[in-house]
C-alpha cells in the first residue's frame, strides 16, 4: 500500500533527526574534534556580512577532522557558543565564518578554539524546505508525482522536437536527443549519464539552447565542486553567469563571476569599503569600554553600538541593491542549494532549474530548489554511489535514495546518454552489461590495443585483512605491498596512475608508501573523477567469505569505470569469488583481460 505525502515526509524529517544525531555522538565522543589555541589575524565582515575570523596554528596539531566546510562552535572561557563555519583551512592556517551579528566580546582576547559541531543550520534548512511542501499546492502535487502517488503530467518522451541550431557540431545522436528533451515543456526532464558520456558537455549545450530561446537557467549541485565544474564550462562558451553561495571554497577560475568578484571589480566597492571602515572605527570605540563601566560609559557604549548596527544595516542595504542588479544581468545564477537559499535567489524567478549529479543529491536538499523554477531537469547517473549519510539508521531508513533514483522509481522516463569517450572497451564492458543493459557503448576511436584490464588474485597467499587504527575501516598490508610491486613492475608514471579503494584505513596505510605526487583515495572520494591508469585494492580476505559493504555493487562500479587505458584489480578470488557479481567480473577478466596470481610478483 503506497504511502502518503504525510508519512513519507515525517520519514524524511526523522531522517535528519537521526543525521544529526549521530554528528553529536561523533563529535562529543572524542577530543580530537577541538582545535584549541589559535591565534587570530585579522576579522572583517565578509560573506553576506557576516564577521569572518582569520586565524592560525601557533603549533602543530592533528587537525585531520577539520576540512573545508566543517560547521564549527567558537568557543570562549566561560561563554555561550557562537556557531561558524570552517570556510577554508589548510592544517596551518584558515578563516572561519560566525553566524552571528558582530564578533563576540571574549575574541578580543586574540585566541581562539573551535570545536566541530552538527550541522544544525543546514538540517533547520532543509526541514523548513519539507515543511513548505504541505503549503504549496503546486509543491504538493510535484511530490505526489515523483514519489509515484498521482499520475505523471506527461507520459513518455517529448515528440515533435523543435528545430535546433546546435552549437556543438560534435554531439552524438543520444546527446542531441538530451538537449531536444531539455527544451520540451515537460515538468521534469531526467538525463542518465553513465561514466564518460558527455554528460556536462550535454548539459552546457542545453543550457545555451535555453538561453537563446529566452528562459533564465538556474544551476545547481549537491557539492561546490561540481557546481564549480559546470560553471567553467559555461563561463568558457560567454554565458553571463553569477556564481553565488560559499566563495571561500569557490575555483578561482569562477571567483570573477561571483557577487564578491563582481563587485570587487566595480566602483561600487569604495564605497562598501569606507562604509566598513567606519564601521569598525565605531565598533573598536565601543570595545574601549569593558565589561566594568558606569551608566554613562554604558550609554556612550550603546551609542557607538547602534551606530555599528545602522551602517551595517546601510551595507547591507547597498550590498542587496548591487546584487539585485547582479541576479538581473546574469543570464545562469549558479550554486549549490543551500549557497542559492542563502544567496536568497529564491526572491527571483527561473524558467529552468538544471540539477547536475542528481544522484548524489538526497531528497531533503533537492526540495530546496525544486520550487525555483517549473521546469527542472535532473542529470547524473543513480547507478552510482549514492549520497553520503552518517547515520546507518537514516540510510536504511531512505536518506540516502537519491532524489534522482526516486524520480526514475516513480516512472519519469529518463534519456539516456550511450556513447562513452573515458575507457578502452574492454574496461567499459563489464559495467555496461551489469549496470546499462548492455546499452552503454564505446566510441569507434577507443579500441583496444593490448590488454587493458587486469585482476591480481591473492588467493591462499595470506594477505588477509585487518582493522585499521580507527577500529572500523578495514586494511590489507600484503595487497599494500603489492601495490608497491605492481607500479615498479608495470612503470605506471606516477602522475598518471590513482590508487583507489573501498576503505579508508588502506588508502591512509598505502599513500605514505606511494610514489610522490601518485593520487591515492577512497572510491567514494575518486566518483567523477579518472585517471590514465587505475589500481583497485579490494582489500577484503577472509575465511568467511565476508565482503561487507562490496555488496553495494554501485561501488564498484564507480571503481572499475575511472581507468582510461589501464585498469588493475587487486583481490582475493576465495574471498570476493562466491559473490555472482564478483563472479562474474572474474570471467569477465578472463575473456577480455589478464588473470594473474601474487605468485607472479616475488612478494610472499
Amino acid at each position: 500500500m503506497a504511502r502518503t505525502r504525510e508519512e513519507i515526509t515525517a520519514n524524511l524529517l526523522a531522517c535528519l533527526d537521526l543525521e544529526e544525531a549521530e554528528q553529536r555522538t561523533r563529535y562529543a565522543s572524542d577530543t580530537g574534534y577541538l582545535l584549541k589555541g589559535l591565534r587570530v589575524t585579522r576579522r572583517g565582515m565578509g560573506y553576506l556580512d557576516y564577521p569572518e575570523v582569520s586565524f592560525r596554528l601557533p603549533f602543530p596539531t592533528d587537525a585531520s577532522l577539520f576540512r573545508d566546510g566543517t560547521p564549527v562552535e567558537c568557543l570562549g572561557s566561560g561563554e555561550e557558543p557562537v556557531k561558524g563555519l570552517l570556510v577554508e583551512f589548510d592544517g596551518r592556517q584558515g578563516l572561519v565564518r560566525l553566524f552571528a551579528p558582530d564578533f563576540p566580546e571574549w575574541l578580543e582576547d586574540g585566541s581562539l578554539t573551535l570545536r566541530a559541531a552538527p550541522d544544525t543550520r543546514t538540517t533547520g534548512i532543509l526541514k523548513a524546505a519539507l515543511n513548505r511542501i504541505a503549503t504549496d499546492r503546486r509543491l504538493t502535487g510535484l511530490f505526489l508525482r515523483i514519489h509515484g502517488l498521482e499520475p505523471l503530467s506527461y507520459d513518455g518522451k517529448g515528440r515533435g522536437y523543435a528545430d535546433i541550431s546546435f552549437r556543438n557540431p560534435s554531439l552524438n545522436a543520444s546527446q542531441r536527443e538530451a538537449v531536444q528533451e531539455m527544451m520540451t515543456e515537460r515538468e521534469m526532464v531526467v538525463l542518465h549519464g553513465p561514466p564518460g558520456t558527455g554528460k556536462t558537455t550535454t548539459l552546457v549545450e542545453g543550457i545555451r539552447q535555453l538561453l537563446a530561446a529566452g528562459r533564465k537557467v538556474v544551476v545547481t549541485a549537491p557539492s561546490n565542486a561540481a557546481v564549480d565544474n559546470i560553471s567553467r564550462s559555461l563561463l568558457a562558451c560567454g554565458v553571463r553567469l553569477l556564481r553565488v553561495g560559499n566563495t571561500g571554497r569557490v575555483d578561482p577560475v569562477v571567483f570573477p563571476h561571483t557577487p564578491e568578484g563582481r563587485l570587487a571589480a566595480g566602483r561600487e566597492q569604495k564605497e562598501l569599503k569606507d562604509l566598513r571602515i567606519r564601521a569598525e572605527e565605531f565598533r573598536r570605540m565601543a570595545l574601549k569600554y569593558k565589561r566594568s563601566y558606569g551608566k554613562a560609559e554604558r550609554e556612550q557604549r550603546d551609542l557607538l553600538f547602534k551606530e555599528v548596527r545602522s551602517i551595517r544595516e546601510e551595507i547591507r542595504r547597498l550590498r542587496d541593491y548591487q546584487e539585485e542588479r547582479l541576479f538581473r544581468e546574469a543570464e545562469v545564477v549558479a550554486g549549490t542549494p543551500v549557497g542559492l537559499l542563502d544567496a536568497r535567489a529564491d526572491r527571483h524567478t527561473y524558467d529552468t532549474l538544471v540539477m547536475d549529479e542528481a544522484g548524489q543529491c538526497t531528497e531533503p536538499f533537492a526540495w530546496c530548489v525544486l520550487p525555483l523554477a517549473g521546469r527542472r531537469v535532473l542529470a547524473g547517473d543513480h547507478l552510482q554511489l549514492p549520497p553520503t549519510v552518517l547515520s546507518r539508521k537514516a540510510a536504511s531508513s531512505g536518506l540516502s535514495t537519491s532524489i534522482l533514483e526516486t524520480v526514475v522509481k516513480s516512472g519519469y522516463s529518463l534519456t539516456l546518454l550511450d556513447i562513452q569517450y573515458r575507457m578502452r572497451p574492454s574496461i567499459a564492458a563489464f559495467s555496461s552489461e551489469r549496470f546499462y543493459e548492455g546499452l552503454l557503448k564505446t566510441s569507434p576511436a577507443l579500441r583496444d590495443t593490448r590488454v587493458h584490464v587486469t585482476f591480481i588474485d591473492t588467493a591462499g597467499s595470506g594477505f588477509e585483512e585487518q582493522r585499521g587504527p580507527d577500529g572500523v575501516s578495514l586494511w590489507n598490508e600484503g595487497e599494500a605491498g603489492l601495490i608497491l610491486k605492481l607500479i615498479g613492475l608495470e612503470g605506471l608514471p606516477a602522475d598518471e596512475t590513482a590508487l583507489i579503494t573501498p576503505y579508508s584505513a588502506q588508502a591512509e596505510a598505502v599513500a605514505p608508501m606511494l610514489p610522490a605526487g601518485m593520487r591515492c583515495s577512497t572510491v567514494d572520494s575518486f566518483q567523477g573523477q579518472e585517471m590514465r591508469h587505475v589500481v583497485v585494492s579490494l582489500v577484503r580476505s577472509n575465511s568467511d567469505g565476508d565482503i561487507g559493504f562490496l555488496k553495494d555493487y554501485r561501488r564498484m562500479n564507480v571503481a572499475l569505470t575511472r581507468a582510461k587505458d589501464a585498469l588493475f584489480v587487486i583481490g582475493d578470488s576465495a574471498t570476493v569469488g562466491n559473490d555472482p557479481f564478483y563472479a562474474a567480473f572474474l570471467t569477465h577478466v578472463e575473456v577480455h583481460g589478464a588473470y594473474r596470481t601474487v605468485w607472479e610478483f616475488d612478494t610472499i
